[in-house]
């Protein structure tokens, strides 16, 4: 295996390591409830999807 020529400085490592943060999960508002929830995905509150009841959620 290929050795390094140089050695990699802190500076590129942490630059290298910054660009794969995480990054929080973008959420909608539901707008029947207001609630937020993930985009294209059934609302775990209401059981709605576009409008219709699809899963039946028990409180």
């Amino acid at each position: 295996m290929g050795q390094p020529k140089r050695k990699q400085s802190k500076r590129r490592s942490a630059l290298r390591r910054g660009a794969n943060q995480y990054k929080a999960p973008l959420l909608s508002k539901d707008p029947v409830d207001g609630t937020a929830c993930l985009p294209h995905r059934v609302n775990p509150t209401t059981g709605m999807y576009r409008g219709r009841k699809v899963v039946d959620v028990e409180i």
